[in-house]
């Protein structure tokens, strides 16, 4: 039987971590298989490592953001390191979530849905979380919902730039005033209302939520309804060669002291939405050189792949040649394979100067998007996946 998988062809897994055979490592399988498609390396014990140590630092509610990785093995890696709770932004995410997991706690927490979507996920899924940031929405989940009373309404609101690496600012989000009117129109609607943000993705500063829950006291002083709920959302870092980010306690004690700093009457439930935090380290990929000319390498993965972010965003990945080599450290610059002059990244990717076509490259730090914004383009998405035992690369 085969180890290996392809995109899509992956099923639901409940099986507990420790009832699976022992996974191979990346070199054997390389050495075994010597793969020309790009093989995508996932590491479970990283992902339940990195999944138990948010639940035990986070004090409240730890929502996996599904976008960042919904791979059926990703998210039985993340169940199996405590987390029960999952953000959606689609009726996909959610129907995946709901046969993988039937007990999970499920959150609709894109701000802007279809009107289908929200009927399907309150009557088919007992969805009963909403985040909206307009009036017209939250108009669209009374109407859906048959005007329930067992809702929890989260409004949105909207931040400034806050230092992120990726800004999330510009897309949703309710300005103060308008805010304000949500909180106090959900509150006439609602089991629960609480409010929502988000300092956008891979925040390298702590104080980035002291900022943003400052913000978000405003608007609730100005509103006047009690709050139940403050979800500090994702953009939990993680390193990459360049970036080494303070530890997840540093970004707690900031979130945990800001909060009550705001006086409320009671303390609200907290909630966050890490997805990078969770998944980044726990993803690999291989690739095979297929051309070099100078200190660029054409490779057989790119950004319609699993290198989307170190295209535009350009992010630098950990990267080793699968060989042996005495050779000195170079950066190179990588082509990928379609056709489109835009599939390059400028890296660098660190490697021995000797690197050559034909040569095995492990790229990793992939887990977060990666594999999920995998595209068909060029008939390019023939990449196998398999599990590993290797820890991660950074």
């Amino acid at each position: 039987m085969s180890v290996f998988s392809r995109r899509g062809a992956a099923a639901a897994i409940r099986r507990p971590l420790d009832t699976v055979p022992a996974l191979p490592c990346v070199d054997d399988l390389v050495a075994s298989f010597r793969p020309t498609e790009p093989l995508v390396c996932l590491r479970p014990a990283t992902i339940v490592d990195a999944a138990e140590k948010f639940v035990a630092a986070f004090p409240g509610d730890t929502l996996y953001a599904v976008k960042c990785n919904p791979d059926p093995a990703v998210l039985r890696a993340v169940w199996e390191g405590g987390v029960r709770h999952f953000d959606c932004a689609s009726i996909a995410e959610i129907e995946l979530i709901r046969g993988m997991f039937p007990e999970a706690g499920i959150y609709f927490m894109h701000p802007i849905k279809s009107r289908p979507a929200i009927a399907q996920a309150y009557t088919l899924h007992d969805v009963r979380t909403f985040v909206f940031d307009s009036m017209v929405e939250l108009e669209k989940i009374i109407a859906e919902t048959g005007r329930a009373g067992d809702l929890d309404l989260m409004v949105r609101i909207a931040m400034p730039p806050l230092g992120a690496f990726s800004d999330l600012s510009a897309k949703f989000g309710a300005p103060h005033e308008e805010a304000v009117s949500l909180l106090r129109a959900a509150g006439a609607h609602a089991l629960r209302v609480g409010v929502s943000f988000h300092v956008g993705s891979q925040c390298m500063d702590p104080l980035a939520w002291r900022r943003a829950l400052v913000l978000a006291g405003s608007v609730i002083a100005e509103a006047g309804v009690p709050i139940d709920i403050i979800d500090v959302g994702g953009g939990f870092p993680v390193a990459y060669p360049g970036m080494v980010p303070p530890p997840l306690g540093a970004f707690i004690a900031e979130i945990e002291s800001s909060v009550e700093a705001l006086n409320l009457p009671s303390m609200p439930h907290l909630w966050a939405e890490p997805g990078r935090a969770l998944a980044a380290a726990g993803t690999s990929v291989v690739v095979q050189v297929q051309g070099r000319r100078g200190d660029a390498l054409y490779i057989n993965d790119g950004i319609f792949g699993s290198l989307s972010d170190a295209g535009a965003p350009g992010f630098c990945y950990p990267t080793r040649l699968l060989r042996p080599s005495d050779a000195a450290s170079h950066g190179f610059a990588c082509w990928g394979p379609t056709c489109d002059s835009n599939d390059f990244m400028r890296g660098p990717f660190m490697l021995p100067e000797d690197v050559s076509e034909g040569d095995w490259v492990e790229i990793g730090q992939l887990g977060a998007y990666g594999t999920a914004v995998r595209t068909r383009f060029n008939g390019f998405d023939r990449a196998q996946t398999v599990e590993v035992r290797d820890r991660a690369m950074l």
